[in-house]
């Protein structure tokens, strides 16, 4: 038995060694496959670690002897698989009781593929997890940034993270003024990548001047492939244009109660806030910081350590005449100083700098503005609309900067009290000469017990501004203009509207660089010398709407010193006019003044006999009427429009105001389509007893309000026949609805309104409206307010879909 074991396991090596060489020669097939794919493995890991080396060396480190050895013996290794693989290409014969030459280099070839794949396994398995750098290890994924709360920025973070989920959302502009808490945002986005799972291989965070663009720093254009995400801040709109932005998200100002939690946390006594002494002036200082962070986080720490009111009260005087005094506003009006910097030109500056001469917090119309900027000499006055166009791309590029918001109305900026206080302080040489004034306006607004000195002393005042360019004394109980007013021989913009005066002195007439005079609503006018107009000859805007209405009694006598429409047609280079007229004589006559009637932007027609029709509007020179109000013309049954003015009519009347007349029965005798009146935005209606409805509001596309008032057979406002199709009847900026003793009146719309800007409806005196055209289902286009009485409100019928609940807690009893 000794002797068949000793024979045996000879036999069974050998065996083995056969068994092991035929599997070599076998599976070199599979053993090349593998080698290939463990080599592509190892490839895509190297290529891994050295985008990491590249993303380092951007932040100036450098790569270790260690890395560099590991990625050297990769390159070593894949040349060597590369030959095998390459020799495995050959074909081959087996044979299985004897090893021909091709069998041998098979399993020659199987060896080294399975060496080598050991090989790949152990390089694998020591690769640089951590890629260490001469200056430590490579940052980690996402690099934490300090920041403070994100108090007020939540509703704005959300919006971030929905477009971060969104995959053709690739560039994310943020903008804002300096100081809103852009770089806060962006910094508490970056670390929410620290705590929250994501697909980011990277996170970059990095500073760029403005001049650079992504690709000149190596940021890939994000796409659906790369699945890239850029995320970055700006000061200006445009700049989200520039970067091709799919989404742009404005950084907007805090409210009350988040400016008083960021507010209180910088002050730190939460006591001292709470006292009742204090707490009055916390208030005060938090408004006039408007809700601009940095003004909030600077004053408040400026603020931690006073106690006693009277400091409270002290750095609200500093806050109201010199804030740059009070510690830290310095960094504040730097900040907005950059920005400030960057307008495009010293016009564009002047004009921000302008709008601080108005009253905190106010609302300035824009037309006013840029007529001002006109009077100043910031824009280049001309006979056509260019120069208001560039006043309003002006106005745009300010609001682009985010130095000028919009006011209460669309047609309206205002300046945040902070940038306000930083263009007065530039203004002032940065503080240096605070009562330094460059601009050569004075706006009047005369108080009562003031009014009388002030007349009194009109002679000395404007004997020392003869460099005076813009002159407002609009709207003040002014009574008379005194003859020194021919000093002011720089004057530009005059405005007197509003005012009590019953004449204009002869001596207006020495201003003859006067290019806007503004007498619109001075109801008092009676008297106007030729000599204090026909000389004007750079007037470009004269407003007489609702004004002086004399010029049918100057034209019967030719010795008159009063003047007369042939004086308004010599002033070549007039533009806009306003105008009143009180008889159907002068309506005939002013229709014979061509060039008259292409200014006519303001149109008051009143009292006027035997008024049928307007010729005037069958003339040409209507599209550039504005407003048009009509009233106490007893005749007049309706509107028409002339068939020259094709199907666009009226393309620019923004208000049309319709007052006691009695016999109307349409407004229009022509059908109003849906290009008319394209701009008609407020339409009041009173005394029009024989309408019975104004259906024609359907197509008007900017109407925000309608007053109906004292209509007595008015039935519908929109009548039922007039509606086309199923769904509610759309009015998308449509923001007030006041009807008042229409007693016939049984319905607004037969169908739902879809307003979604709807903020008031009023009824009054309407017993017969049982039902509002309102929905409840739709949150969005239920009005703020509804007024009305009592009684009326209760006895409302409501349909199914519109259940009464959710709208009494809108309803305001009269």
């Amino acid at each position: 038995m000794d002797s068949i074991g000793s024979l045996i396991a000879p036999v069974v090596s050998l065996s083995n060694y056969i068994a092991t060489r035929i599997s070599y020669v076998l599976n070199s097939g599979q053993r090349l496959r593998s080698l290939k794919t463990a080599l592509q493995e190892l490839k895509d890991e190297r290529d891994d670690i050295k985008r990491r080396i590249d993303l380092a060396e951007l932040k100036g480190l450098t790569c270790t002897n260690q890395v560099k050895g590991w990625l050297e013996r990769v390159d070593t290794i894949q040349a060597e698989v590369s030959l095998i693989v390459q020799d495995g290409g050959q074909p081959t014969q087996y044979c299985l009781w004897c090893c021909s030459s091709s069998c041998s280099s098979r399993y020659k070839l199987s060896k080294k593929a399975s060496k080598k794949l050991k090989d790949i396994n152990e390089l694998m398995g020591r690769r640089v997890l951590d890629v260490n750098v001469a200056d430590g290890s490579l940052p980690a994924t996402v690099e934490e940034m300090p920041s403070r709360p994100a108090i007020g920025l939540e509703s704005t973070l959300e919006k971030v993270r929905q477009f971060f989920r969104e995959d053709d959302v690739g560039i994310i502009g943020i903008y804002g003024i300096g100081g809103v808490g852009k770089t806060t945002l962006l910094k508490y986005i970056n670390n929410e990548f620290l705590t929250q799972t994501h697909d980011f291989d990277v996170v970059i965070w990095v500073v760029v001047s403005k001049e650079v663009a992504a690709e000149k720093i190596g940021i890939p254009l994000p796409n659906k492939e790369n699945k890239c995400k850029v995320v970055f801040t700006t000061r200006l709109m445009d700049v989200c244009s520039d970067m091709d932005a799919h989404r742009k998200l404005k950084v907007e100002f805090l409210k009350e109660s988040e400016s008083w939690q960021l507010f209180r946390e910088k002050v730190g006594n939460s006591e001292i806030l709470q006292s009742p002494s204090i707490k009055p002036h916390a208030e005060t200082i938090i408004r006039k910081c408007g809700g601009l962070p940095l003004a909030l986080i600077t004053v408040g720490r400026a603020m931690a350590n006073k106690e006693s009111e009277e400091e409270w009260k002290y750095a609200i005087e500093v806050l109201n005449k010199s804030p740059s005094q009070l510690r830290g506003m310095a960094d504040v009006f730097a900040l907005l100083k950059f920005s400030y910097d960057n307008l495009d030109g010293d016009a564009l500056r002047s004009c921000l700098l302008y709008c601080s001469l108005f009253p905190e917090d106010s609302s300035i119309e824009k037309e006013q503005l840029i007529e001002y900027w006109i009077g100043e000499g910031f824009l280049k006055s001309s006979n056509d609309g260019n120069v208001h166009n560039m006043g309003h791309s002006l106005l745009g590029s300010l609001k682009v900067a985010c130095l000028l918001e919009t006011g209460k109305e669309e047609t309206q900026v205002k300046m945040h009290d902070v940038v306000r206080s930083f263009a007065l302080w530039i203004a002032s040489d940065c503080g240096k000469n605070e009562k330094k004034n460059t601009f050569l306006s004075l706006f009047i607004d005369l108080a009562a017990p003031m009014e009388q000195l002030f007349e009194q002393n009109f002679k000395q005042v404007f004997q020392h501004m003869s460099a005076l360019a813009v002159l407002d004394l609009s709207f003040t109980s002014l009574r008379e203009i005194p003859v020194s007013i021919c000093n002011l021989v720089e004057l530009h913009h005059l405005d007197l509207s509003g005012t009590k005066l019953s004449a204009l002195p002869k001596e207006l007439g020495s201003l003859t660089k006067l290019q806007h005079l503004d007498l619109q609503r001075t109801n008092n006018l009676r008297t106007v010398p030729r000599e204090a107009i026909s000389g004007l000859f750079e007037l470009r805007v004269l407003n007489f709407y609702y004004s002086y209405a004399g010029w049918e009694a100057q034209e019967c006598k030719s010795e008159n010193d009063e003047v007369r429409l042939a004086d308004l047609e010599s002033l070549r280079n007039l533009n806009t006019i306003g105008i009143t007229v009180t008889d159907l004589a002068t309506l005939k006559q002013l229709s014979g003044f061509y060039s008259l009637l292409q200014c006519i932007q303001y149109l008051y027609i009143k009292e006027c006999e035997g008024l049928f029709y307007l010729p005037l509007l069958t003339a040409p020179g209507g599209e550039r009427l504005r407003r048009l109000s009509i009233s106490n013309c007893g005749d007049l049954k309706h509107l028409v429009i002339g068939i020259g003015a094709g199907n666009h009519w009226l393309p620019n009347l923004e208000v049309l105001a319709l007052h006691g007349l009695p016999n109307m029965t349409t407004v229009w005798k022509n059908p109003v389509s849906r290009g008319c009146l394209q701009n008609l935005c407020s339409i009041n209606i009173w005394y029009c007893h024989k309408l019975k409805n104004v259906s024609w509001i359907l197509h008007l596309p900017k109407l925000e309000t309608i007053y109906l008032f004292y209509c007595h057979e008015m039935e519908e406002v929109i009548g039922g026949d007039e509606v086309v199709g199923e769904g509610s009847v759309t009015f998308p900026y449509l923001r007030t609805i006041s009807i008042r003793d229409l007693p016939e009146l049984r319905s607004i719309s037969r169908q739902a309104m879809d307003s979604p800007s709807l903020e008031r409806v009023a009824v009054i005196d309407c017993p017969k409206l049982k039902k509002l055209p309102l929905t409840a289902s739709n949150a969005s286009t239920i009005p703020t307010t509804i007024y009305g009485d009592k009684e009326w409100w209760e006895n409302l019928e409501w349909d199914e879909d519109t259940p009464k609940s959710p709208l009494r807690f809108h309803f305001m009893a009269t």
